[in-house]
């Protein structure tokens, strides 16, 4: 916290900072004999009529009175990370979106707008890589448009938490009704330590996603526009573990080779044989070929409540780079997965 030379805590922070990332402790109790504080670290998103909205790395906002703060200054952005490869959120925001195309897009500004008849949020959403070319509100006004003519409700994939991302965007978002539906992160890591997990001599790898691939697919009912979403990328494989007793595969999951960075995803094990390594296997069959292929990093995205998974990619070395939030327009249901 900002001490001043007399000793005091100093809040050194002002509205002229929105947008920056600062530090803040606030008095969070009040009446008794010994005061108790909360300390916050996120970006600062705005500050209007005496309250402060700061956005955590994880998305989350918190909302602070004026009255409440007792120091505060701006910080520097986030340090970088030990492990894993050295990336930033627009490279990695770019890599993740060649890896899984939509059908249709179109450009608005420096937005991208995408459709895929509905097959998941990340094919479905616009991606705001820059400046719409319009004020906000117009912006949405022609985002909103351009879903409802197909028939889809609009959704704007954002991310929190890296240099560059949007936190002040989120806040806008919210503060007109858009309702967030999911969190994920993008986690990264070294790919050769990946492809050592095991041998993988088990595991048939294949450039379609062929019936026996698609059988342990949690997504049933694929249709071809999910095939076309599905295939799509630089470099695709897919990976099979062949049951020993017939019937869907034991396991599969999906390798984008995009450059350096190999994006993984669909690693899927048959319940009754989860925790015996078979994720691990797949993973490990794509990092091989992803290395042949002269890639050296490699990166996959994982759902916040997914502890499984998490533990998983924490034990082969992969990190959090960034969170990322998908704002569903107001009074839609929810539709794409």
């Amino acid at each position: 916290m900002e001490i001043s030379a007399a000793g005091r805590l100093v809040v050194r922070i002002s509205a002229a900072d929105v947008g920056k990332r600062v530090s803040v402790r606030r008095l969070a109790e009040t009446g008794v004999t010994q005061q108790k504080f909360t300390d916050t670290v996120g970006v600062l998103t705005s500050w209007d009529d005496g309250v402060l909205l700061i956005t955590r790395r994880d998305g989350e906002s918190v909302r602070i009175p004026e009255s409440a703060l007792v120091a505060g200054k701006v910080v520097p952005a986030a340090p970088a990370r030990r492990r894993g490869p050295a990336a930033s959120y627009e490279e990695l925001a770019r890599i993740a979106a060649r890896g899984w195309q939509p059908v249709e897009s179109e450009r608005l500004g420096d937005w991208e707008l995408r459709a895929a008849s509905g097959f998941t949020r990340r094919a479905n959403s616009v991606l705001p890589l820059g400046d719409p070319g319009l004020p906000l509100d117009a912006a949405l006004t022609a985002v909103r448009r351009w879903y409802g003519d197909r028939g889809l409700p609009a959704y704007i994939q954002t991310a929190t938490g890296a240099a560059g991302t949007q936190e002040v965007l989120c806040a806008e978002l919210e503060a007109r009704g858009w309702t967030r539906e999911v969190t994920s992160e993008l986690w990264t890591g070294a790919l050769a330590p990946v492809a050592d997990r095991s041998p993988g001599d088990v595991v048939v790898l294949s450039r379609e996603a062929d019936a026996d691939w698609l059988a342990r697919y949690q997504r049933k009912g694929v249709s071809e526009v999910a095939l076309r979403v599905l295939g799509s990328g630089p470099s695709v494989w897919f990976a099979t573990v062949p049951s020993e007793t017939g019937g869907a595969p034991a396991a599969i999951g999906r390798c984008v080779v995009d450059g350096r960075w190999a994006g993984f995803a669909a690693v899927e094990v048959d319940p009754s044989l989860r925790r015996r390594g078979l994720a691990s296997t797949v993973m490990a069959a794509l990092a091989r070929r992803a290395l042949d292929e002269g890639a050296s990093a490699a990166w996959l995205q994982v759902e916040s409540d997914n502890s499984g998974a998490r533990a998983l990619y924490d034990g082969m070395g992969f990190t959090a780079h960034h969170a990322y939030h998908h704002y569903r327009e107001p009074g839609v249901p929810g539709g794409a997965r």
